[in-house]
């Protein structure tokens, strides 16, 4: 029986890989990048936003992630064998995504053709709120929605994104964002 190692505290070992590694250290792993894309998506948008200005780094912004979107969902899609073309599909394929690993969010399924997705938990947002410069109409209203809808069409073009709930929050709300995603058939 191999003995999968917990972390790599012990001894330098010259055939290192990651498939010697506990699954918990694995998720930790995953977990870890996800959070470091995030911190460098945020890390970019704002030194080009402080030499630039704010609609350079959005445009910039949004000009990746409209590029990157594809590539996300390809790799996902194909590593975990997810395929359809139903409002089921899209949840599982955002579920599996490095850049969920980041949130606090609910996937409600209320069948195949319609889910809700919140979030109550935003990392964004709350750098967004405390900056007080309500930022969030782009990178909330229009960046997220503008992902996401091309997340709906790489499944089906069919699927229609509504934001149910979008920032500025009520104070004491635990909800940072919610979306409907929906096949109109």
């Amino acid at each position: 029986m191999t003995k999968f190692l917990p972390d790599y505290s012990g001894p330098f070992e010259p055939d290192f890989s990651h498939e010697k590694l506990s699954r918990e250290a694995l998720l930790k792993i995953l977990k870890g990048n996800s959070n470091y894309l995030r911190r460098l998506d945020a890390t970019w948008y704002v030194t080009i936003m402080k030499k630039c200005g704010n609609d350079l780094a959005f445009e910039c912004d949004t000009e990746i992630w409209e590029k990157f979107i594809n590539y996300e969902l390809d790799t996902v899609c194909e590593t975990l064998n997810i395929h359809g073309n139903d409002v089921a599909t899209l949840i599982k394929a955002m579920q599996a995504t490095p850049w969920m690993w980041v949130h606090n969010r609910t996937f409600e399924l209320k069948d195949k053709n319609r889910a809700v997705i919140t979030y109550r938990d935003c990392q964004t947002l709350l750098h967004l709120e405390k900056e007080g410069t309500e930022r969030w109409d782009t990178i909330c209203h229009a960046l997220e929605r503008r992902l996401f809808e091309l997340t709906a069409e790489y499944f089906n073009p069919k699927i229609k994104v509504t934001a149910l709930k979008l920032p500025p929050r009520a104070r004491g709300s635990d909800i940072c964002c919610q979306w409907e995603f929906k096949l109109e058939e």
